[in-house]
């Protein structure tokens, strides 16, 4: 007598951690498998995450003594209108824009140091 799929389904939804646990270490020791994942499996996301560039955070943490010039750069890089982009100076340390690449955030650090403020990179 042939086992059904349905009855197997059936038994592991009724089935207990220790017999399911049972079941796995009976099957690792007949077929001379193992049902621990590769470890180069996992670790093939991290070497591709690691070369791949990073991307950063421009975060805005004072104004310095020019906060015009500081809300107009702000304005011009977020494309915000002049009050949303005061609100954003006004409410330090403010996100200036997430998830950029290294390059432009330098770029947008160079623009707003020029202008007086202070940056950081994260």
């Amino acid at each position: 007598m042939a086992i059904t799929k349905e009855e197997i389904l059936e038994w592991l939804d009724s089935a207990t951690i220790l017999d399911l646990n049972d079941l796995v270490k009976s099957i690792e020791e007949k077929y001379g498998v193992s049902a621990a994942a590769p470890v180069a499996v996992a670790a093939a996301p991290a070497e591709a995450e690691a070369a791949a560039p990073k991307n950063v955070t421009v975060m805005m943490t004072s104004f310095g003594d020019a906060k015009v010039a500081v809300i107009k750069v702000v304005k011009t890089i977020t494309g915000l209108g002049l009050v949303d982009a005061k609100k954003l100076v006004d409410n330090l340390p403010a996100e200036i824009k997430k998830d950029v690449p290294a390059e432009e955030a330098e770029s947008i650090k160079k623009q707003l140091t020029d202008a007086g403020a202070t940056v950081e990179l994260k």
